[in-house]
């Protein structure tokens, strides 16, 4: 369990049930109670007393071969920025840079819908590298991934993670027909994002990429067109960036922090995470300020936290990787996800030789919430999932604090929203001295 004080200080607590992602309005004196109880059994009794114990909702069987309903092709394994901290080795993921052929890339789109039916939705994501280098490729594949889900009645998105250098007032127009989500690296306003993501022979790129995406952003109706920010310790003002992009016309912002890069340069410490996690609040609190005004502020992390909390997610994993998401090299070798596109630790099959079946069992099993530490007696583990495979098998999990105190947070501005009418009345529950979110 979690136990979070009254956001309004009027003495009522409440508590965040980690099993179900439950959370609960709590009179004053059962508050005061499940303060003082330690855990472990005395916590069960108290829980099956007031209505809230019985079998887990999560237990130790890990997923069993799901479908795969996304796929991320690295349509191009090259790149022509020389991102300080690029993941991928300025997009070559460590070998020669090479563009995925089509038949490849045909190939990926056959598995993924080789048994589409009626109804069933699924994405197709570009990434790369820069996918905008193999632009034939990524356009002819699109469009017959469209034709083959829309001859079985299935539902296909597509997605494209670019730097933006390279689009054209073309590539604005074919994105909003075909509606794709558009994710654009900025990692900050000018002096700031040509320090991290210049060019290869060191010229910044920011005046370059704010000019070609200008289409993007004029044409966004079927297609959004977002930011991520990837923040290291030399981009921590976040509300100043938020906010720059947002008079941009982005449809939102994101953050996420650096916790691995392939040489180290410019990672979070334990410190600089501490200081993220104050600049993320303060990005929060105005999200709370401007929504109760009625007005739109579109910070992604807080938007997806509050409809998580909403809905109660509660998962075994952090994300679809290994599972229904699978990642393709440009060679068409299959990873758990983009990120582990040429490392080992995560390769699955090729899309020609079929997917790997045993390596995939192991994987699931090896990477459920309940085989990893600390997460095991962590309140947020259902909420994390036990955080980004491929960061935790490379780098550890030097992020939990930062983690778990964002998730504190957020659950109490979903209180205070939700108290502000922000969000449906809860309903109330079968349970002694409380009041189900």
């Amino acid at each position: 369990m979690h136990l979070i004080e009254s956001p309004d200080g009027l003495g009522q607590g409440h508590l965040f049930v980690v099993d179900g992602s439950r959370l609960f309005d709590v009179e004053a004196g059962l508050f005061s109670e499940l303060r003082q109880t330690a855990g472990g059994e005395s916590l069960s009794r108290l829980l099956d007393r007031v209505g809230l114990g019985g079998p887990p909702r999560i237990d130790d069987e890990p997923l069993t071969a799901p479908p795969v309903r996304a796929l991320s092709l690295a349509i191009a394994q090259k790149c022509n920025l020389g991102c300080t901290y690029c993941y991928a080795q300025q997009g070559e993921f460590g070998g020669a840079a090479k563009n995925m052929s089509p038949g490849i890339a045909d190939a990926s789109v056959d598995l993924l819908l080789a048994d589409a039916a009626p109804g069933e939705r699924y994405n197709l994501a570009f990434l790369g590298g820069e996918p905008l280098a193999n632009r034939a490729t990524l356009q002819a594949t699109t469009r017959r991934a469209a034709a083959l889900a829309g001859e079985r009645g299935a539902t296909l998105t597509f997605s494209i993670t670019t730097n933006g250098t390279l689009v054209t007032e073309a590539d604005a127009d074919f994105f909003e027909e075909h509606g794709f989500a558009v994710t654009i690296s900025l990692d900050g306003p000018a002096e700031v994002h040509d320090a991290l993501r210049p060019y290869k022979g060191g010229r910044g790129s920011y005046e370059t990429v704010m000019e070609r995406i200008t289409p993007l952003l004029r044409r966004q109706r079927q297609m959004q067109v977002s930011a991520r920010v990837t923040v290291t310790p030399r981009n921590l003002r976040l509300r100043e960036t938020l906010e720059h992009f947002l008079a941009a016309g982005f449809h939102s912002v994101g953050f996420s922090p650096l916790l691995r890069s392939p040489s180290g340069a410019d990672e979070m410490s334990i410190e600089t995470l501490e200081t993220m996690l104050g600049e993320m609040i303060d990005c929060g609190l105005e999200y709370e300020r401007r929504t109760r005004k009625g007005e739109r502020y579109a910070f992604a992390n807080l938007t997806n936290a509050l409809k998580e909390i909403h809905r109660g997610t509660h998962r075994p994993y952090p994300c679809g990787a290994g599972a229904g998401y699978l990642g393709v090299s440009a060679d068409g070798d299959l990873a758990a996800c983009h990120r582990f596109v040429g490392d080992d630790e995560g390769q699955m099959g090729s899309v020609l030789g079929g997917l790997d079946t045993a390596r995939r069992g192991d994987w699931l099993a090896e990477r459920h919430v309940h085989r990893q530490e600390p997460c095991r007696s962590c309140w947020a583990r259902y909420l994390c999932g036990g955080g980004c495979h491929h960061e935790v098998i490379q780098k550890g999990r030097p992020a939990c604090d930062y983690i778990r105190g964002w998730l504190h947070y957020c659950l109490e501005a979903y209180l205070r929203l939700t108290a502000a009418g922000m969000y449906p009345d809860p309903a109330e529950a079968r349970a002694e001295g409380m009041t189900n979110r």
